[in-house]
């Protein structure tokens, strides 16, 4: 057997068998999560969320009319 073959094996049994990447999910959720409330934090550290809510009131006026 090749290389290519036993890594082609390798990859369908990952995907498909019974040791697939079943918590890879959550990880990934997990970490895009934290990454958020980074952010979050940082603008609320820097001062930012009263210039950003005033772009979106003002964004929304423009399209509005209003």
């Amino acid at each position: 057997m090749n290389r290519f073959t036993a890594w082609t094996r390798t990859v369908i049994a990952r995907t498909r068998g019974a040791h697939r990447d079943a918590g890879a999910g959550f990880v990934e959720y997990a970490g895009l999560m934290i990454l958020i409330a980074g952010i979050f934090t940082m603008i609320h550290g820097l001062g930012l969320d009263g210039v950003i809510s005033g772009a979106i009131m003002t964004a929304v006026n423009n399209v509005t009319g209003g």
